[in-house]
């Protein structure tokens, strides 16, 4: 392996690992953060819950 090969291989490695951890943590905002986020939140949370409902929607139409 030479040099360019090896720094490819780890951009890549890093690069994977950056993204992963970005729709991870997206998907754990959008989903309500987890544990914590399951505790009763009152009417907003219904709000949240609606408001994705019609983002969901609007997304399977593309």
């Amino acid at each position: 392996m030479n040099a360019n090969q090896i720094v490819n291989m780890i951009t890549r490695m890093v690069m994977r690992k950056l993204v992963n951890k970005g729709v991870d943590a997206g998907i754990r905002h959008a989903s309500g953060g987890g544990a914590k986020g399951r505790k009763g939140k009152g009417p907003k949370a219904a709000r949240h819950a609606k408001k994705a409902a019609r983002m969901a929607q609007r997304m399977g139409r593309f």
